[in-house]
């Protein structure tokens, strides 16, 4: 649900009743992954998406239809070969989809425009949902900030909400979205006999810095920004590095390269994208970058630049382990030529980088084409 954070508080803002449908389940080649999401307003207007395309209109029903009886509802669907007329995953996975329904004049309702409230904000959080136990929990939320706290409550016992919080607060460190099963203890411990969790976060989001204000760099904070990062551009010469070249860079940062990184914040999402393809900028660089825990590290530069930089990286001190981070040249082999198809090759191999994609044509691999790993929680063919 969150996914359409922005949508759905355009909706709130305006008092709009709405009911949205969010896969819980994945199972087998499923083609969205856990926390994808459709909604329908009381008008009939539909964003998002829980399948692609197999069972929309099956969701679209179940979402007007839990507007008018206010029902939370559990759908399964998988692929049947047997009834033509059945509604199915023509992949052959399976998906469980909540739908539940949102007043925005309840305290559900409220609890939930508190949430979106967040995530326009950039603010992790997470959002939990009762999935599995008594039918009169099925759909209640809880809102858990990143210090443990909650808004909303899934009612029954105290008990229930702090063991709730907790385990949410765990699958927000760990930047988890999926399910959790509530284990029976204490003396109010019969609450959370079967009960499962359906536990969606939202962290901020990862970061993009591109290096070197060319041409390349603007086609690439183009795509960067449509995966989703926050881009920004770093080049010392102030001439090239401009609001008019790339304005839809979220920042634009005017310093040597070198010592902005060595100042700025990074983590284990965030991606580097060296395009300075220049040796005073390059090596010191990509000696501070290749001993940070960042998520992937690319350079431009033919095999003859990236041989001598090699070099000369050798020469400073970088280990051979450290080298062996660097991605260069950057981008898989797509035969792009464009400065566009250029930035597609490396988002590509960003991509690929992060989720272990092989980077070879679906036609001649054996992997599964739906990979949901520990962050987008779900099982794989």
């Amino acid at each position: 649900m969150l996914d359409l954070a922005a949508e759905l508080s355009s909706w709130v803002e305006q008092s709009r009743d709405f009911a949205v449908a969010t896969v819980v389940r994945v199972g087998r080649s499923a083609p969205r992954p856990p926390g994808a999401a459709l909604a329908v307003d009381s008008e009939g207007t539909a964003i998002g998406s829980v399948s692609g395309g197999c069972v929309e209109g099956a969701i679209y029903d179940a979402c007007v239809q839990s507007l008018r009886d206010g029902q939370t509802v559990l759908e399964r669907f998988g692929y049947s070969d047997n009834d033509p007329f059945a509604v199915g995953l023509t992949c052959g996975g399976t998906i469980e989809v909540l739908v539940t329904p949102v007043r925005t004049d309840t305290p559900d309702g409220k609890v939930l425009a508190s949430a979106l409230s967040y995530t326009t904000r950039k603010e992790g959080m997470a959002l939990t949902r009762v999935i599995q136990g008594p039918e009169d929990l099925l759909g209640r939320l809880m809102f858990v900030h990143t210090d443990g706290s909650h808004e909303g409550g899934l009612g029954h016992s105290a008990e229930l909400d702090r063991t709730a919080a907790a385990e949410t607060r765990a699958m927000l460190e760990a930047g988890r979205t999926g399910t959790v099963e509530l284990s029976a203890s204490g003396r109010e411990s019969h609450c959370l006999d079967g009960l499962t969790l359906f536990v969606e976060t939202y962290v901020p989001p990862p970061r993009m810095i591109v290096f070197g204000a060319i041409d390349f760099a603007a086609a690439l904070v183009r795509v960067g920004k449509f995966l989703g990062y926050h881009v920004t551009v770093c080049d010392a010469r102030s001439t090239f590095a401009t609001r008019a070249r790339f304005p839809e860079a979220d920042d634009i940062v005017i310093d040597w390269p070198h010592r902005y990184l060595r100042q700025t914040t990074t983590d284990e999402r965030t991606v580097l994208c060296v395009l300075t393809h220049d040796a005073k900028f390059d090596v010191p660089l990509l000696q501070e970058a290749l001993r940070l825990p960042v998520g992937y590290i690319g350079a431009m530069g033919s095999r003859r630049t990236q041989a001598e930089r090699d070099r000369q990286l050798r020469e400073v001190g970088v280990s051979e382990q450290e080298l062996a981070r660097l991605r260069s040249p950057i981008g898989l082999d797509l035969g792009a030529r464009t400065p566009a198809e250029t930035a597609i090759s490396i988002a590509a191999e960003i991509i690929a980088t992060r989720h272990g994609g092989t980077g070879v044509p679906l036609t001649d691999s054996r992997t599964p084409i739906h990979r949901y790993g520990p962050d987008r929680a779900g099982a794989v063919d």
